[in-house]
């Protein structure tokens, strides 16, 4: 072959590429501005307590401490429509004083997510129903629901599950890191309910009178049990993981995931590096994230000069860059293994941005369509990324809302 037949053929071989490549990409940004995205796992109201300064309305720019993962805008640039405030509450005593201090504390973040919602409502719109998302979606506003991540605050009353149902709540995670009074956490040093709690089963049977989804994300695997045998509804799992591809105990393994898909509920995929991935331990970076652990409180709390806010930055951002982190297609890797144990209608995306999540690749809202193209990369068609990002979670808040429905006139019928 002669110098010039092979750089035409080189150069056909490169345009064909170019061509390929534009094609992918103009069909993943087709699609994902076609379907509703849903993500059911954003920390910002946590962000914004720490850092009341933050407005939400305005675009920050993405890498800094400061901005967090989360704005309005970035939501809009990023193409995702939907999201679920998590209204978290670390756990505390479990006391009377404890569960009053945690209760005030989710009011306080429900407080900060409505107040948002109310200052941009050419935004946004506070979301109770799949109507209300789509709805939203249609008139080009960002849709905000609300979901309580830890059922600490619901302390040893029932009747807070039906208080924070009026408040706006769509779903309430039972656990978080440690035990509470509904049951134990995957992540707790013991049992001590050996699953759900009394307490626990009337609150799952509540939340199934209400439609409250039942979350099961950092429960024990014999809470989960437990729930899937008491709930008359769909579950779901708001921010959770494949624990065949990593050995977590937050994430779900492959019985369990079989049993959500018979059970009718959905996975929501975590973007937590930990919970994607196991990363070799990097001692410069160890060294690092010590040396700077001092300095947040500082940060947060405003006490830093204008020059040590501007270093610390420097700082977090040097820190940001060692981090061993996973990448998208680590995740996306969870997506196939899900989708070959369950099948592509029970799985969907819970980010857990601005509380861990994040990962090379896609580590702000900014970089939701990276997850479409990869989808689409992977040769997912159209109607499995319409499922992935919003489909599932969507008919299974439906069901829960039929299965609310069904019980409530039942409960009625049987008082005449």
């Amino acid at each position: 072959m002669n110098r010039f037949l092979w750089l035409l053929l080189t150069g056909m071989l490169i345009s064909a590429c170019q061509d390929g490549q534009r094609s992918l990409e103009d069909r993943a940004r087709r699609i994902h501005e076609a379907v509703l995205t849903v993500d059911t796992h954003i920390d910002w109201p946590s962000h914004q307590f720490r850092n009341p300064k933050f407005d939400p309305g305005k675009r920050h720019e993405p890498g800094q401490i400061a901005s967090g993962q989360w704005d309005l805008v970035r939501m809009k640039e990023g193409g995702l429509d939907a999201v679920f405030m998590s209204i978290f509450t670390r756990q505390g005593p479990r006391t009377e004083e404890g569960h009053r201090r945690a209760k005030a504390h989710a009011e306080k973040l429900i407080e900060i997510t409505k107040t948002m919602v109310q200052r941009y409502p050419d935004l946004a719109e506070l979301a109770l129903s799949p109507d209300d998302a789509y709805r939203i979606e249609k008139a080009g506003k960002r849709a905000i629901f609300m979901g309580m991540e830890n059922g600490y605050p619901i302390g040893t009353d029932i009747r807070n599950v039906q208080y924070f149902y009026d408040q706006g709540i769509r779903y309430i995670t039972l656990t978080h890191s440690s035990n509470n009074e509904l049951g134990d956490s995957s992540t707790d040093k013991k049992q001590e309910w050996g699953g759900l709690s009394p307490l626990g089963e009337q609150v799952v049977r509540e939340m199934n009178r209400l439609g409250i989804m039942v979350d099961i994300s950092h429960v024990h695997d014999e809470t989960f049990w437990d729930v899937i045998k008491i709930t008359k509804a769909p579950v779901i799992a708001s921010h959770s993981s494949a624990r065949a591809l990593c050995d977590h105990p937050r994430n779900m393994n492959d019985d369990m995931l079989r049993a959500v898909k018979e059970n009718g509920g959905v996975v929501q995929l975590c973007l937590l590096s930990r919970y994607i991935k196991k990363m070799p331990q990097d001692s410069a970076y160890l060294a690092a994230r010590r040396k700077l652990r001092p300095k947040f409180m500082a940060f947060f709390q405003g006490t830093m000069t204008p020059e040590e806010r501007a270093a610390f930055e420097a700082e977090y951002k040097k820190l940001r860059e060692l981090a061993p982190r996973a990448t998208l297609q680590d995740a996306v890797d969870h997506i196939d293994h899900m989708v070959q144990v369950m099948g592509i209608d029970h799985i969907g995306i819970g980010s857990d941005f601005d509380g861990g999540g994040g990962l090379k690749g896609i580590d702000d809202v900014l970089d939701m369509p990276n997850l479409t193209r990869e989808l689409v990369k992977r040769g997912y068609s159209e109607e499995d990324i319409r499922k992935i990002w919003g489909g599932n979670l969507m008919r299974v808040f439906r069901e829960v809302q039929a299965v609310a429905e069904r019980l409530q006139a039942a409960e009625a019928a049987s008082a005449e």
